[in-house]
């Protein structure tokens, strides 16, 4: 698929990531829905101003993906708006405590909500209009800790959504419409505050992003060198349970976040 001139729904606009992506985007010439909570519409705002002064054009749909009528309006909207949808790209997610017992129940439905539930729905809205079309790219955004659970409930999001992206790639392939899987590690973004600047811009994905819309793969790695681990986890399951099954390594996985929650507690 040639990005320029084509039209991409993308979720969880606002985010680091999101940003980032539609900045790329628009860079490529492409049409954009922009979707984001309610609360985020001055961060889709400016842009969807940004994009719209690259010459493209771009709408922000306030959007709840755990909502599935805010879902089918945004698809609505863009295809009553843009004649088409090309590109869906689900980047929106949140993070969770590396330790399961750590979270409330709420917090455990909501990571699956946003991260997989979310993801299902948007593809099941958009697929219609895909396939009508004869055409189409879904990106879906996972994460190198949906092929190594350490991460809590994070993690099983991740895998359930990798599974969901296996069986919808098959479903469509006959379609024309490619699916594909981009699982970063860790890039600098609020769910990674914790760990400083050092980390890759969260631009190397918005860049794998743009490559598999033009030509979709499996899975995408980002960064690359990341490929290493993720084949260890997979081949080598036994290492992962030797290293973070270790109360020294679970008690420094599960520091700063329990740092952060006491914090953000004796704020309130």
């Amino acid at each position: 698929m040639k990005c320029s001139g084509s039209v991409a729904v993308v979720t969880g606009a606002s985010g680091a990531i999101g940003s980032a992506t539609v900045r790329a985007l628009a860079a490529r010439g492409v049409h954009l829905a922009l979707a984001a909570p309610a609360g985020e519409m001055h961060v889709l705002e400016q842009l969807a101003a940004q994009a719209q002064a690259t010459g493209v054009r771009a709408l922000a749909v306030p959007t709840d993906v755990t909502s599935r009528a805010d879902v089918d309006r945004l698809v609505t909207t863009a295809a009553d708006a843009f004649g088409r949808i090309d590109v869906l790209a689900n980047i929106a997610g949140i993070g969770s405590s590396p330790s399961l017992c750590d979270e409330s129940d709420a917090a455990i439905e909501r990571v699956i909500a946003i991260n997989l539930l979310g993801c299902a729905r948007t593809m099941h809205a958009v697929l219609p209009v895909m396939k009508t079309q004869g055409s189409g790219s879904i990106i879906n955004i996972g994460s190198i800790a949906g092929e190594a659970g350490v991460m809590g409930i994070y993690s099983a999001s991740k895998f359930g959504l990798r599974g969901l992206n296996d069986t919808v790639r098959r479903e469509v392939r006959s379609a024309n419409i490619g699916v594909t899987l981009v699982e970063p590690g860790f890039v600098r973004s609020p769910l990674n505050a914790a760990m400083g600047d050092g980390l890759p811009s969260p631009d190397i994905v918005a860049r794998a992003i743009v490559r598999a819309i033009e030509r979709p793969r499996r899975r995408v790695i980002v960064p690359a060198y990341y490929s290493i681990p993720v084949f260890i986890a997979n081949a080598f399951p036994g290492i992962i349970d030797l290293v973070f099954g270790d109360a020294r390594i679970q008690q420094r996985l599960n520091r700063d976040s329990r740092a952060m929650r006491e914090a953000e507690t004796t704020a309130t």
